[in-house]
């Protein structure tokens, strides 16, 4: 456990020790849950960002966003927040007024995926997408997925990405079974929300709290729930480029990343105006 913004408890599954990145993933960051009483809820005032995007998935609670480039909206339990920062932003996520001063549940996650060099400076981007927008699928063996990036049983989502990516929530139902195809040479993860599966042909077994990594030399994921199973299946082509990397600043050089802290310190980033 680790905190972050005002002081708010989240899960980091990654980075961990020696891992410092899944090519083309940064960070994942799990968001409670947690109950939490009138006044108590925390969240990231404005913060800079450069060379790669935030993606917020919330299943409980509700948060507001602003920006220095003017944008702000509202992000709801099953709403997703795809936001490119590229060439830099400054931005606050914020719990809503109201969740704020009755409390609630909150439970989310916020992933971090790498910008390709070529993208690193483009302009700050939003793809803000209501719950009822993403593609949800259920079919009679009792597997049920939401498709937040890429295709799963028949769906595609409605997300773009500068990276090919994968990102699907799948709820699993006790002693069903689903074979997920991943392109071979994605670099693929799963983390479990709740319950117990095992993954893959190995059988490795993860239950609450805990990823499994696998590498891109398969076809597909298969997993299978033991119990009632809600996980993450996440997974991206790896951009195989050099990294520089510090705090909120993700570019290729040193050189880079020393630019990103002047131009955020001199206000070249901008500030939120509210």
């Amino acid at each position: 456990m680790t905190l972050e913004g005002e002081g708010f408890l989240v899960h980091r599954p990654l980075p961990q020790g020696n891992l410092r990145q899944f090519d083309p993933f940064l960070l994942l960051d799990e968001m409670g849950p947690m109950e939490l009483a009138p006044g108590e809820a925390k969240g990231a005032p404005d913060h800079p960002h450069r060379g790669f995007e935030t993606v917020t998935y919330m299943l409980a609670g509700r948060f507001e966003h602003r920006d220095s480039q003017g944008n702000s909206g509202r992000l709801e339990p099953g709403d997703v927040q795809w936001m490119t920062a590229g060439a830099g932003v400054i931005h606050s996520e914020m719990p809503e007024k109201e969740f704020a001063r009755t409390g609630g549940r909150m439970h989310g996650f916020q992933l971090w995926v790498n910008l390709p060099k070529k993208d690193k400076m483009a302009r700050p981007k939003y793809q803000d997408v209501r719950a009822e927008k993403i593609p949800v699928v259920e079919n009679k063996d009792g597997v049920k997925v939401r498709v937040i990036a890429g295709e799963a049983l028949g769906a595609k989502a409605v997300i773009d990405t500068h990276t090919p990516i994968m990102y699907l929530h799948f709820t699993i139902k006790a002693g069903a079974r689903v074979a997920q195809p991943v392109p071979k040479n994605y670099n693929v993860f799963a983390y479990v929300v709740e319950g117990e599966g095992a993954f893959s042909t190995a059988k490795r077994v993860a239950k609450r709290g805990q990823m499994v990594m696998f590498g891109n030399d398969g076809d597909e994921v298969e997993i299978t729930a033991k119990t009632d199973l809600d996980v993450l299946l996440i997974g991206g082509l790896p951009l195989n480029e050099p990294m520089a990397r510090y705090g909120p600043f993700v570019m290729n050089t040193k050189e880079e990343i020393q630019q990103a802290i002047e131009d955020y310190q001199s206000g070249r980033m901008g500030k939120i105006i509210v």
